[in-house]
């Protein structure tokens, strides 16, 4: 089984769509995904939970959550979304940045813009690692 940990700073945006569809999308007998953040913030932005519901994912539930050594310790793959010099490192850990844009604040239009490129990376990081 491999972990990927999809990161932020408040992880309450792009981090929560990112393993939403990961885990949605991947074989889950292969592989998962948690989000998490450097500074996670009280809740999910409502734009991001709006935007998800349109495509039914729902993540009412979802809390933001530190990202921790303990977290990170059976991960295969750190995501970071495009925090710049705030991404965490963890040493040791095959890492890749996705600079996206953080849907906190935007309109619901460019948040569905956000979302599918998140769904886009995601499937291609399914595919390249034969997650699918």
């Amino acid at each position: 089984m491999q972990h990927v940990i999809f990161a932020c700073i408040h992880n309450a945006g792009r981090s929560q769509m990112a393993a939403a569809w990961f885990n949605l999308l991947a074989n889950a007998q292969k592989a998962q995904a948690i989000s998490a953040g450097t500074q996670p913030g009280a809740h999910v932005h409502p734009e991001v939970l709006a935007a998800m519901a349109e495509v039914g994912v729902d993540l009412s539930q979802a809390q933001p959550q530190k990202l921790t050594d303990d977290l990170a310790r059976d991960a295969t793959l750190l995501v970071t979304m495009g925090c710049g010099e705030q991404c965490p490192y963890i040493p040791g850990l095959l890492r890749d940045d996705w600079p996206l844009p953080d849907p906190k604040g935007r309109p619901i239009e460019e948040v569905r813009v956000i979302r599918e490129e998140v769904r886009r990376r995601v499937v291609a990081l399914l595919a390249a690692h034969g997650w699918a």
